[in-house]
Parts: structure tokens; sequence; C-alpha cells
């Protein structure tokens, strides 16, 4: 007879094998496997989570009243993609005669049938716009008025951002030429209109980046250095906050109104200057996905300050988030705004105007100022309050 133990079935087992040891064994293991697994599901929706509330946290408030403009003329400039495809977007939704003008107009074209069809509204123009050729601005000029006698609303929405330096049809450095030079050609020539539309509005949308920037008159066009994020392009958009300021003053009783704004980080075409390996685009492109605004949040306090009844009179600010922020000196430099608007006629072309008055305020280039208000940018607080509904 054999020795060997058995088990009850008669199922041979080697010497010092334990069935109930093992079972117990391999129950912790699956257990174990379960556990981990559900900690790991945890930690992956945990993390999802606060990307989720993350994002939507960084795409801002919504400007959510539901006032139409029927009827209202407007001109949105670079409105083929990104931000200004979303402005025209909503204001075609809402009833106006939507001058799109671009400067391609075979993308202008497509985007203005897209959004025909989107909004229902048939009342859409396809008009070609070169803001880097002052001849462009004035052509677009003469046509728009052979065929509105009236304009409620500009925004002045088109730029470029961080270009290899280069130069636009009349000279001018890209950025500054267009970001800035350009639009303002564009303003002075429609101001007849608006001011015969009163109560007209325009929205100038600039950046954050003007608190890196300063106003170089020594080299406004940038040939001695050329930075082209913190040199020529916050410069730039300094260059329209000034160009704002100096505006609503000079158009004070007309019941035109003169807003700026920053969008906010905004993932548009704006960023396909980016210099850097391959792999790090890419990487950019996802950092994007995920922490950059949509053209559609980026286009909502544009959308307040053309549309929200609450501002109707409200000019000379900057908003951010649908909120107005204080300035920092140097964007709130009479001196500054004064040399720039008297500067900037001449190279476009312009007679000078009575309200470029001579200076009157120390430049802040140094970031101190004669004016009021706190200063630098750490000290930016709100001054106005949103309802924000992140749904």
């Amino acid at each position: 007879m054999s020795s060997e133990p058995s088990s009850g079935s008669g199922t041979p087992f080697p010497p010092g094998f334990d069935p109930a040891a093992e079972s117990a064994e391999k129950t912790l293991c699956f257990r174990g496997f379960w556990a981990w697994f559900v900690l790991i599901l945890l930690i992956v929706i945990f993390v999802a989570a606060i990307m989720w509330l993350l994002r939507k946290c960084i795409q801002g408030p919504i400007y959510r009243k539901a006032n139409r403009i029927d009827g209202k003329v407007v001109i949105v400039t670079g409105c083929n993609t990104g931000i200004g495809k979303e402005t025209a977007l909503e204001l075609a939704k809402r009833g106006a005669r939507v001058y799109m003008a671009c400067r391609d107009p075979g993308r202008c074209e497509a985007t203005r049938l897209e959004i025909m069809k989107s909004s229902q509204n048939q009342q859409l123009f396809n008009r070609t716009l070169d803001l880097g050729s002052l001849q462009s601005v004035r052509n677009f000029v003469e046509r728009f008025k052979a065929e509105e006698t009236r304009l409620d609303l500009l925004i002045n929405n088109a730029g470029v951002m961080a270009c290899p330096r280069s130069l636009t049809a009349d000279g001018f450095e890209q950025q500054i030429g267009v970001n800035h030079l350009g639009h303002f050609l564009l303003t002075n020539l429609l101001l007849d209109r608006l001011k015969q539309s009163a109560p007209s509005r325009i929205v100038v949308v600039s950046s954050a980046a003007h608190l890196f920037g300063r106003i170089n008159r020594d080299d406004l066009m940038s040939e001695k250095k050329y930075g082209k994020f913190f040199g020529a392009y916050s410069q730039s958009k300094l260059a329209n906050i000034l160009f704002t300021r100096k505006l609503s003053a000079m158009l004070k009783d007309t019941g035109v109104t003169v807003n700026c704004c920053h969008p906010g980080v905004v993932r548009t075409e704006l960023n396909r200057h980016f210099a850097g390996p391959n792999w790090m685009k890419s990487a950019l492109q996802v950092v994007s996905l995920y922490l950059f605004k949509t053209p559609k949040a980026g286009a909502q306090t544009t959308l307040k300050l053309a549309l929200d009844p609450q501002l109707e009179g409200s000019t000379g600010g900057y908003y951010s988030d649908c909120i107005r922020w204080p300035l920092v000196p140097w964007a709130r430099s009479t001196d500054t705004a004064d040399w720039l608007w008297r500067e900037s006629e001449k190279l476009v072309g312009l007679p000078p105007s009575s309200s470029s008055s001579p200076p009157t305020e120390s430049p802040g280039r140094n970031g101190t100022s004669n004016g009021n208000g706190s200063s630098g940018p750490g000290a930016m607080q709100s001054v106005d309050t949103v309802v924000v509904n992140r749904s």
C-alpha cells in the first residue's frame, strides 16, 4: 500500500501540500489585484476630475444675455477662424448684418457659408481686408461706405503673433503694422459712420502680453532689436490699449464707446509661428487641449463688450473674463498715448487731429507714472463683478 497522502476524493498531493493554504493564497492574490485595480481607477478618476474642473475654470465665464441686435451693421476683422469666427457667428445668430473683413477671401467665403447655415442669417458679407496694406484698408472702407450708411459695431479682432520679422506692404514691422497701424487707419476712416450711428461701439482685441510691452520711440519698427514675442508682439498689444484710451477720450460725448479686452490664452492659429522642435510643438498641442481656452470661450469678453446693455456709455476700459481690470502705469500713460497717436497719423498718412495734444504726463516706460490708481502687474484687481456660469 502507498503511504502518500490523498484527498478525500482519492487525488494524490505532493508531500507537505496544504490545499486550504493554497486556496487562501490564491484568494489573497485575487483580492490584492482588485485592490490595486480599484486604487488606480480612483486615482485616474480623481486626476480626470481635477483636469475637468481646471479646464472649466480656464474657459472662463459665458456671456448669456439673450439681447438681439437685428439689423445692426457690424464689421469683424480677421473672422475666418478662431475668436473672430466665433464672434461673427454669435452676432449673426442675434440678427446682425455682419461684414467679414478678412485677408483671404477664399477661406472667408467658406466660413461665411458655414455661419450662414448655423445662424440661419443670410446677412453676412465676405470682404477683403489686408491690414498689412494701407491701400487695402482704404479700398475696404471705400467699398463699405458705398454699401452702408451706418456702422453700429466695429470689432478690431485680426492680428498676428510672434512671427519671424517681416515687413508689411508699406514697410512696417509686421506685428505693429497689422495689429496696430492697420486697425488705426481702419477705425479713423470709419469714425464718421460710427458717429452717425450713435450709440455705437468699437471693441479692440488686445492681450495680457501688453504687460511685457513698452512703446519703443527710438525703434518702433524693431529694426535694431527684434524680439518676436516680448518685443514686437507685446509692443503692438500695448499700442492697442493706448489707442483705445486715447480714442475713447477723443470720442467723449459723441455716443461712440471704445473698449479693449484680453481674450485669454486661446487655442487658435495665432500659435502657428511657435518655434521649437517637433516634439515640443506636439506637446504644446496636447497641453493646449486642456489648459488653453477654446475659440468660443475666448470670444466671450468681446461679445460682452459688443452686446451688454449695461455697458452702454462705458468707455476706455480694459476687460478680461468679462470683468474690467485696472491698467498698469505704462498702459495708461497719456504722454505715450499722445506720442503714439501722432506718430501713427504720420505713418498711415492721416492729417494731424486737433485732439493730438502735447505730452501732459511723464511716460511709464520704467513702471512709474504721474497718474492715479494702482500700479504693477501684481496690483491688478477686479473692479467689476460678473455672474459666472461654468456649465
